[in-house]
C-alpha cells in the first residue's frame, strides 16, 4: 500500500500541472479585451470543474462523492452551444444568458462537491 501512494500522489501532481498549464495559456494568449467576453467565463469556469473533478478522481483518501451528472450534462451542453454562437447566428444576449448558465451550472456543481468535502465525516465504529 506504501508503494502505490507515491504513484497515486504522482499523477495527482502531474494532472495539477497539467490543468495549471492549460490554465496559463488561456491567460497567456488571451488578449485584455477578450477577458470581457462570456466565453473566457465559460473557459475558466469549465477547467476549474474539471481541476476538482480530476481530484476527485485520483485521490483515494476521499470519500465516495459525485456530482450531479444531470447538471455537468447541462453546463457542458450551454457550454458548447455558448461556443458554437457565431456558426449559429445567436444574438449576443443570447450568447451571454447561455454562457451564464454554463458558468452556473459549473459553479453549482463545484459547490455542491466541497460542500460534500467539507461535511463531517462519521466515526468509523470497530
Amino acid at each position: 500500500m506504501a508503494a502505490s501512494r507515491p504513484a497515486t500522489r504522482r499523477r495527482t501532481v502531474i494532472a495539477s500541472g497539467l490543468l495549471i498549464l492549460a490554465l496559463a495559456l488561456v491567460v497567456i494568449y488571451t488578449g485584455p479585451n477578450a477577458f470581457l467576453s462570456p466565453i473566457a467565463l465559460v473557459v475558466v469556469a469549465a477547467i476549474g470543474l474539471a481541476a476538482l473533478l480530476l481530484q476527485l478522481r485520483f485521490r483515494q483518501d476521499l470519500p465516495q462523492i459525485r456530482s450531479p451528472l444531470w447538471l455537468n450534462v447541462l453546463g457542458l451542453l450551454c457550454a458548447v452551444l455558448a461556443l458554437a454562437a457565431d456558426f449559429l447566428r445567436m444574438p449576443r444576449r443570447t450568447l451571454e444568458v447561455v454562457a451564464f448558465a454554463a458558468v452556473v451550472c459549473f459553479g453549482i456543481s463545484g459547490s455542491m462537491i466541497l460542500h460534500a468535502l467539507r461535511r463531517p465525516r462519521k466515526a468509523e465504529e470497530n
